[in-house]
């Protein structure tokens, strides 16, 4: 490493501060001005687009609008271990939207750009040696701030410009690919959807049928599976409608309590509402308490969390962690055979507006519940075995799909934390690291 040299932060950046936008003129009325908070970071760092975004609805000052590609920090954050406190993330590309610079967040400006890359040094600010400087450093206790300054005061050895250029583009690529196969899942689940409702909410198969037409996109002996008539009741003739809760078994998870929790080699993780959503972090705890084989998960395992905050929590998950124990909060799902499995994970996905509208109207301190009862007197139209067999056959395949790309997932983030700090400290080449991005991506 005789060609890294040690340098300050503050001799090759500017870290400037948002702009205070007034309260009363932020609202979730969408418009092209979106404020851009802590909230915009993922754990770990990255930029994560908000469920319930906020915009701003007055004039402000124009050099606080961020362009694509800047780099920028959080400098306040509300949990308890201070998830996200100092990492970077970059702002997207979007032509359609106006991000605004809200003071909460720094806007990183390179001095010497000949000398610093903005790519490696975005990946600088998301490295284990940064993040331990930021959390040694912060003050506050409920709300936990870092500062410019403090950021600034970082050390660390840098390499040539162009080495810097390379260990951003190996990581680089990692996260791209991860974004990628997120972006196919989105276009799969739309796709399944589109199916589950057409089929079995619409009907639309049995409706072309009784008025003696060919269901769209079906053969003669497709379509021959689906019924022609209805029943008084309005359901396609041999369907029936049941409560939600009979598509599977529901198994609540264990209370795990703090005298469970260990780490030894032999713990697993507790699988609780913020795994679900981020993944297994250092924030999880771990247990070899055994509580009874219900509990344990496993990958592939189809999780419903049912309680938390409404518009972020209320969802059906496919666990790809490996071994893990089920916390209270969440049921794991199970059924008896993959057609019903698939059935039973789209139904919840199709549910899902619902599940949020029920829990919302019980909603108390931020968080709101669906329960066994509430999923008991919500119904939905089960199909007979052929056609629930036929919906297997043709959406079977789009599931297996999202599954083995959230498996991969799993595995690129993996590789990406452990490459970042070997990379960033120059303990692991380049060459050495692109073999690895080689063997993981194929």
């Amino acid at each position: 490493m005789s060609e890294w040299q040690e340098v300050k932060l503050r001799d090759l950046v500017h870290i400037k501060h948002g702009y205070a936008f007034k309260g009363a003129h932020i609202s979730n009325i969408r418009n092209e001005h979106l404020l851009l908070t802590p909230g915009n970071f993922e754990i770990g760092g990255g930029f994560k687009p908000l469920n319930k975004p906020k915009y701003f609805h007055s004039e402000y000052p124009s050099d606080y609008i961020l362009s694509s590609g800047d780099l920028i920090v959080t400098m306040t954050d509300l949990s308890k271990k201070g998830d996200t406190l100092g990492y970077a993330a970059v702002v997207p590309d979007d032509d359609t939207m106006n991000y605004l610079h809200n003071q909460r967040l720094g806007k990183i400006e390179i001095k010497k750009t000949e000398v610093l890359s903005k790519n490696f040094l975005h990946w600088l600010l998301r490295s284990p040696s940064y993040r331990n400087e930021v959390l040694a450093s912060y003050t506050g206790s409920a709300v936990k701030h870092t500062s410019p300054t403090k950021i600034c005061a970082f050390t660390f050895a840098l390499p040539e410009i162009q080495e810097q250029e390379e260990i951003a583009a190996v990581l680089d690529s990692l996260d791209k690919k991860i974004e990628l196969n997120l972006r196919m899942n989105e276009m799969l689940e739309g796709t399944a959807r589109a199916i589950f409702k057409s089929w079995f909410v619409d009907f639309d198969p049995v409706h072309a049928k009784a008025e003696g037409l060919e269901p769209e996109g079906m053969d003669s002996t497709t379509a021959a599976l689906f019924p022609s008539t209805f029943n008084p009741d309005g359901l396609p003739e041999g369907w029936t409608q049941e409560p939600v809760i009979s598509s599977a078994e529901y198994i609540n998870g264990a209370a795990f309590k703090n005298m469970h929790f260990s780490d030894e080699p032999d713990a697993w993780p507790v699988v609780k509402i913020a795994e679900l959503k981020n993944g297994v972090s250092p924030q999880t705890k771990f247990t070899n308490t055994d509580l009874g084989d219900k509990y344990k998960l496993d990958t592939g395992d189809i999780l419903f969390s049912w309680s938390g905050s409404p518009d972020t929590s209320i969802d059906t998950f496919i666990w790809t962690g490996g071994k893990g124990w089920l916390n209270q909060h969440i049921f794991k799902v199970v059924n008896e055979t993959r057609a019903e499995r698939g059935f039973a994970y789209w139904l919840l996905k199709y549910l899902k507006p619902e599940f949020i509208e029920v829990a919302r109207n019980k909603q108390t301190t931020g968080l709101g519940h669906v329960t066994r009862k509430d999923m008991q007197w919500m119904q939905y139209c089960k199909p007979d075995q052929p056609v629930l067999d036929l919906f297997h056959e043709t959406v079977g395949i789009l599931l297996d799909k999202i599954e083995n790309n959230l498996i991969q997932n799993q595995t690129l983030a993996t590789l990406r934390d452990t490459l970042l700090p070997k990379l960033i400290s120059g303990e692991l080449r380049v060459d050495t690291a692109t073999e690895k991005l080689k063997e993981a991506v194929g």
